[in-house]
């Protein structure tokens, strides 16, 4: 299975091609909520959705009180922009 550009819009690749993205990124699915992956880096945890109509990450006890930081991406930014946004951390 071959990605699209990585300047592609989010929204115009297949979801067994942004499973196989986010497998390959190291996220794990999980087996009950098939939309939701978790990420486990070395600096921190992150859960994230894929939702109706963007990407949603939710930072696990990383804000400067321990709490968690949420953020939100469109489908329609690039899986560049996302990726970039997303796997950079906290």
């Amino acid at each position: 299975m071959t990605l699209p550009s990585a300047d592609t819009p989010l929204y115009s690749h297949p979801l067994p091609e942004i499973e196989q993205w986010l497998i390959s990124r190291g996220c794990q699915q999980d087996r009950a909520e098939l939309n939701c992956w978790q990420i486990d880096r070395p600096t921190w945890k992150a859960e994230l959705s894929l939702d109706i109509d963007q990407v949603t990450i939710r930072y696990i006890d990383a804000g400067a009180d321990g709490q968690d930081i949420q953020r939100a991406f469109k489908y329609s930014l690039s899986r560049h922009d996302i990726e970039d946004a997303v796997f950079s951390g906290p």
